[in-house]
């Protein structure tokens, strides 16, 4: 077609006022085409001239990156509302540069995502004749490598773990009962020196009381250690053993009830202000009660960290047709854009001290109750853990009946 309109063209003087007509008509469909192609990609597409003016933009690009139309004539990076793409784009198409892949976190309609942005040279006739910017949203695409690595991370340390585990913590075992041995012959020491030396010193004018003090303290360093290692070991079995499931109807409302009741105080303490907003009449649903608060325990120990100053802890839930959602937020230090998709991977921590197990179990013990979790968050705004569980069959015919009386 666009040869045929091509020709035309050229002879668009011997042409008369109905062959015209009829090739508008033809070019008109023609671009309705190519619009209705375009809006059908999966990617979003915009296209500059050589002055590097948005000369078309397809919807999903619209939907992806805002872009103004207020001036025309006007550099794209002016037009795109989000500083870090119009920053990117600026510096890439005023150095004529070739981008295959950035990867960006933006908010999109209130929503977290991620997008992969590339610029292309378009070129005809070997020159070059504008800008091609194509966008497409990996958020899923991300999430689900995620899902997947955590799944072969977990795999690898059930194969690890009976080994490595026993070997660790049996020798632990052993030092715990020889570091007692050592600290009982102290106290025995200590009682025999004190008896042959009622003042406590002896014929050189030492203080031996000083060297039993000093052991007492490199050996309560010891001690401190060993009960450290061994709940790195404990949680690194928990975190790879089978879990033996007890499931049994439920209310979520209730165990987040009793955990609060427990963590109340060391909240308080910390200065920070804990707000349940839990939905009401909620549907029973299938849950190991002491799992599932153990996992919510370890949301709750992660706010805290991420709010040394204190702040507010928010925990909310809600009912949907098929499935509950429990959020729970803080107004913490928030997670780098980095680590966000690493947090549930074994052995990631920034905590000086931490296992990096914590968010595993909490990832384990959501699946097993055949539920997702995810996270949003903001440095220096907080942090927010989604976990999504679904509702019985029966459960939901019920709240499906309910609603149609």
């Amino acid at each position: 077609m666009r040869h045929f309109i091509r020709r035309a063209l050229q002879k668009i003087n011997k042409l008369t006022m109905e062959q015209i007509q009829e090739l508008l008509f033809s070019a008109a469909a023609e671009i309705d085409r190519l619009e209705t192609v375009l809006d059908s990609l999966t990617e979003g597409i915009l296209v500059c001239d050589t002055e590097h003016n948005l000369i078309l933009v397809n919807k999903l690009a619209e939907r992806l990156i805002p872009v103004s139309y207020e001036q025309e004539n006007t550099p794209i990076w002016f037009s795109v509302r989000n500083e870090k793409v119009a920053e990117f784009l600026e510096t890439t198409l005023i150095n004529g540069d070739r981008v295959e892949e950035r990867e960006f976190d933006i908010e999109v309609k209130g929503i977290q995502r991620l997008l992969s942005i590339g610029v292309l040279p378009l070129v005809r006739d070997h020159q070059v004749t504008g800008s091609l910017i194509y966008i497409e949203d990996i958020t899923e695409k991300r999430a689900k490598e995620a899902k997947l690595r955590r799944a072969e991370n977990l795999a690898s340390l059930t194969t690890l773990a009976a080994g490595v585990a026993h070997e660790i913590k049996n020798p632990l075992g052993s030092l715990s009962i020889h570091i007692q041995l050592i600290q009982k012959a102290m106290n025995t020491n200590r009682e025999m020196f004190n008896q042959a030396h009622p003042r406590g010193q002896d014929h050189i004018g030492q203080e031996p009381m000083g060297y039993f003090n000093l052991l007492d303290k490199y050996i309560g360093v010891v001690n401190e250690e060993i009960d450290r290692l061994n709940r790195i070991v404990v949680d690194f079995l928990f975190a790879v053993r089978p879990m033996n499931m007890e499931f049994r109807k439920g209310n979520v409302n209730s165990i987040i009830g009793d955990l609060m009741e427990f963590v109340g105080y060391e909240l308080e303490g910390a200065r920070i202000t804990y707000v349940l907003e839990l939905g009401e009449d909620f549907p029973l649903i299938d849950v190991d009660e002491r799992y599932m608060k153990q996992a919510l325990l370890n949301l709750v120990k992660n706010a805290m960290a991420a709010m040394p100053d204190g702040g507010t802890l928010t925990i909310k839930t809600e009912a949907q047709d098929t499935e509950i959602q429990i959020s729970v937020s803080d107004t913490g230090i928030g997670i780098p854009e980095e680590n966000r998709l690493k947090i549930f991977e074994p052995y990631f921590t920034t905590k000086e001290n931490g296992s990096g197990l914590g968010l595993t179990l909490v990832f384990k013990i959501i699946r097993e109750h055949q539920g997702e979790i995810t996270v949003k968050s903001r440095e220096g705004e907080g942090t927010c853990f989604i976990i999504t569980l679904p509702i019985p069959q029966k459960e939901q015919r019920l709240i499906t009946y309910g609603g149609g009386e």
